[in-house]
């Protein structure tokens, strides 16, 4: 693939995964899920596998941003848009990296991402009660644990699409390396 393809495709790609990354949180709300399932990481999380490690790192940032600018959640205050955005980049970023160099080894990447961006959340999380005068231990367990949920959809969703869009069109990434 040409070099101008290849980002086309990322830009793309990011796109579409940044769009779900801003309509699952809606759906899930709508339908009393709320963000237990962690509805907008998840998209962030599969565009890790699909695009390289800047595409993955600024989606992963943005969606969150984009979207309380578009919706109001997550909100400013509490700033629990700057522990999401630290995640979303965490989870992605991780995912692309180790993804692409492990020789498209899943599993490693899929585990790697999702515990380095819950521990990212709650560094962010342990920081900000910290700075709000509130009992951090607390405050970042309670981001762990609302999160678990979630983090099972992950490990269970991202390997599933992985397999169907390779066995759909091939293998991913062909010649994008």
């Amino acid at each position: 693939m040409t070099d101008r393809r290849s980002q086309l495709r990322a830009m793309v790609l990011s796109a579409l995964m940044g769009a779900l990354g801003l309509t699952f949180p809606i759906a899930f709300h709508a339908v009393g899920l709320g963000s237990k399932f962690l509805p907008m990481m998840l998209p962030l999380l599969l565009n890790g596998f699909l695009v390289p490690l800047r595409w993955a790192l600024l989606t992963g940032a943005l969606v969150p941003v984009i979207s309380t600018v578009a919706t109001g959640m997550p909100p400013l205050y509490p700033p629990v848009v700057l522990i999401m955005s630290c995640e979303g980049a965490v989870l992605g970023g991780v995912a692309a990296l180790i993804y692409r160099n492990s020789r498209r080894s899943l599993w490693p990447a899929l585990l790697a991402a999702v515990v380095s961006g819950r521990a990212a959340a709650f560094v962010v999380a342990w920081a900000l009660a910290r700075s709000f005068g509130l009992p951090p231990g607390f405050a970042s367990l309670a981001v762990l644990a609302q999160g678990l949920p979630g983090v099972a959809l992950q490990i269970a969703v991202v390997p599933a699409v992985l397999g169907l869009l390779a066995r759909r069109q091939g293998p991913l990434f062909a010649g994008d390396r």
